[in-house]
């Protein structure tokens, strides 16, 4: 299949993946088709459930993989970003590939492009898709569960044939991609439908299922809308109400690829399944942590439901940082309501919104704001060691803005290093 085994060499094939990342996003399929034309077209051999959406997708994909494995089925998954590990993004039966396949993995992908110009290689985000790909089809997978990195129409998963769609609720982010208004984004979403091949969404605003159900009935795609959440006697094991609907979503995809499933083995997956950053709780030094990357307003607005669900009005501490080009004044203003006190921290990327600027939004009295310029300086305030007079109470801690906050607070509570990631 495709290119030869690469013979070894001296560089470190993260390192030769990693200096993709300054290549940033470029929209067009035209290099990943390419890339797997050379790989020897990995992707044709396997069977996909495909999700898109702008929040939620992860949690499907994980109900997904998790369901399917406890029917008996082997599975692959593909997300993004990683937290903490590169090894995150790609599973195989529910365990992440081993770095030894990746290695080798990114080998083929070095040699495949080997003497491309600078201007026609593909992306980091395409090539660890086909990287992905290339590792699924050597498993011969009875499944895999795909999840877009951004948009649908040219996202690099678009690629790969699929036997059934989902759309997960649709809202503003990305527009600088995918349009401003809900009806674009939501036809960028829906580029991802194949004539003929079955789809689900979750319930939509007006002008989204509008665009969704529009470009369905245009490719002849039959599309179903998940009408009402898992029953009360099914117990997802990721927190929040919202969940039982992406529970109700992700099961409507898998029968809709034409998967049987038993109501023990439906019972036993959704229980069973682990998401980390979504709302996961921890305990770390004696305190209660909850970590969630809520990253636009609507999944803002989710947390702040799902505190309310799980610890009604008590409040937390809360430590925020974002990225600065994701209106974070806007996602601060929904969550320092929850908050007694308020730790506001640097993201460890270019793109960071500044502590002091946002601590300047916060107009809710009765607040204790604190700037701090790192993670690790506000972990030695709130979890001991670096208190000072005023500082948090002995209640849950809530650390929440980022994906990447979120990857160094796992990374900083495991003691471990994360690597690089921007997609």
């Amino acid at each position: 299949m495709g290119t030869p085994d690469p013979e070894p060499s001296g560089e470190d094939p993260m390192e030769w993946l990693d200096r993709a990342q300054g290549r940033g996003i470029v929209p067009g399929l035209e290099r990943m088709e390419r890339l797997l034309t050379v790989l020897g077209n990995p992707e044709r051999s396997l069977r996909c459930l495909h999700v898109a959406g702008t929040n939620g997708k992860g949690s499907v994909c994980a109900f997904a993989e998790s369901v399917l494995g406890a029917s008996g089925y082997s599975t692959g998954l593909y997300t993004s970003p990683h937290l903490v590990r590169f090894a995150e993004r790609i599973r195989i039966n529910g365990q992440e590939v081993d770095t030894s396949l990746i290695g080798e993995g990114i080998g083929r992908l070095k040699q495949a492009t080997q003497g491309w110009p600078e201007e026609e290689m593909p992306t980091y985000f395409e090539l660890v898709t086909a990287l992905a790909f290339d590792l699924f089809a050597r498993a011969d997978l009875d499944v895999v569960v795909l999840e877009t990195g951004l948009g649908g129409r040219l996202d690099a998963t678009n690629t790969a044939p699929k036997l059934a769609c989902a759309i997960t609720p649709i809202g503003l982010d990305h527009t600088e991609w995918l349009g401003g208004t809900l009806d674009a984004i939501a036809r960028e979403k829906a580029g991802i439908f194949r004539s003929g091949i079955p789809a689900v969404t979750a319930p939509q605003e007006l002008a989204a299922l509008a665009a969704l159900r529009e470009s369905a009935e245009t490719l002849g795609v039959p599309l179903h809308v998940v009408e009402e959440p898992v029953p009360g006697k099914v117990h997802p094991g990721l927190a929040g109400s919202h969940q039982r609907w992406n529970a109700a979503l992700t099961l409507a995809l898998i029968r809709a690829g034409g998967f049987d499933l038993s109501e023990e083995t439906v019972a036993n997956g959704l229980a069973g399944v682990s998401w980390p950053g979504r709302f996961q709780r921890l305990m770390h030094r004696g305190r209660e942590l909850v970590i969630d990357g809520a990253h636009n307003l609507h999944a803002a607005r989710r947390l702040v439901m799902t505190w309310r669900e799980e610890y009604g009005d008590r409040r937390c501490t809360l430590i925020f940082g974002a990225l600065a080009d994701k209106d974070p004044a806007a996602l601060l203003s929904e969550l320092a309501p929850l908050a007694s006190e308020v730790f506001l921290v640097c993201v460890d990327s270019p793109r960071t919104a500044d502590p002091r600027v946002l601590a300047a939004t916060i107009s809710a009295e009765k607040i204790a704001i604190h700037t701090v310029h790192t993670l690790s300086q506000a972990f030695g305030r709130v979890f001991g060691g670096q208190k000072i007079p005023g500082d948090a109470p002995q209640g849950p801690v809530l650390l929440a803005g980022s994906l990447f906050l979120v990857g160094e607070a796992l990374s900083l509570i495991s003691g471990g290093h994360s690597t690089p990631r921007t997609q």
